[in-house]
């Protein structure tokens, strides 16, 4: 488990309580709809102790105009046995649930808050599109809630839940889904880095050495880029 944060939690959000559903989520529905095979049962098994759909965001609880692609948004408590999840049960949820959502995960009096970017495929609108998960590091449960960010509508407001999760500052103009897309690029250059670093470690000869430098210098200069 990631060390103990004590400062209070921007994604850690007080939801108003005309919002609560606090009703227990059977596995069984999640493996109707989600596709779940037998692997995935078991991670199930061994790794969630309950799903408890917490809170539904929702143009009637939150009197915000829906959005297209934000329609309403789940909020789903997962209750752990174990510190690690695996995001394939993340995304099994999110594959049988067809709204956005957001997940509070529970391990031995600590919580973190994570999501993925959900968005309706644009060549089919039933489907629904993925990103990365993006989350908190693990923090004490019962620190203070931050008040729900102010939106106009509800896709403002899941932009807003969402950026508090994302570790890097949108650019300018820069839309969510390009700010998105930009950390998905940061990820991958970085497994590239990692990739030859190990490379540069393992070579021997010294003409070798000096050309998977410069090629390690360029690599990490582009990762630079995209993180400004």
């Amino acid at each position: 488990m990631s060390q103990e944060v004590t400062t209070q939690q921007p994604a850690l959000i007080a939801y108003p309580k005309q919002a609560a559903v606090g009703r227990v989520l059977p596995k069984s529905k999640i493996y109707e709809h989600g596709g779940v095979n037998t692997r995935l049962k078991e991670l199930f098994v061994q790794q969630v102790e309950q799903i408890v759909w917490a809170f539904k965001l929702a143009p009637e609880t939150l009197h915000l105009p829906e959005r297209p692609g934000v329609p309403e948004i789940q909020v789903f408590s997962l209750q752990l046995k174990t510190p690690e999840l695996q995001r394939d049960v993340l995304r099994s949820i999110d594959g049988a649930i067809p709204f956005p959502i957001v997940f509070e995960l529970a391990f031995e009096g600590k919580t973190q808050v994570i999501a993925a970017y959900k968005r309706p495929n644009e060549a089919d609108a039933s489907r629904w599109v993925l990103s990365d998960y993006f989350a908190t590091e693990w923090f004490p449960a019962g620190c203070e809630r931050a008040e729900m960010p102010i939106a106009l509508h509800m896709g403002g407001l899941y932009e807003q839940l969402l950026h508090r999760l994302i570790p890097l500052q949108a650019r300018p103009q820069e839309t969510l889904a390009e700010l998105v897309a930009r950390i998905e690029q940061v990820r991958a250059k970085q497994r590239e880095v990692d990739r030859v670093t190990a490379r540069l470690a393992r070579e021997k000869q010294f003409n070798r050495k000096v050309e998977i430098n410069a090629q390690l210098r360029q690599l990490k200069n582009d990762h630079a880029a995209l993180v400004r």
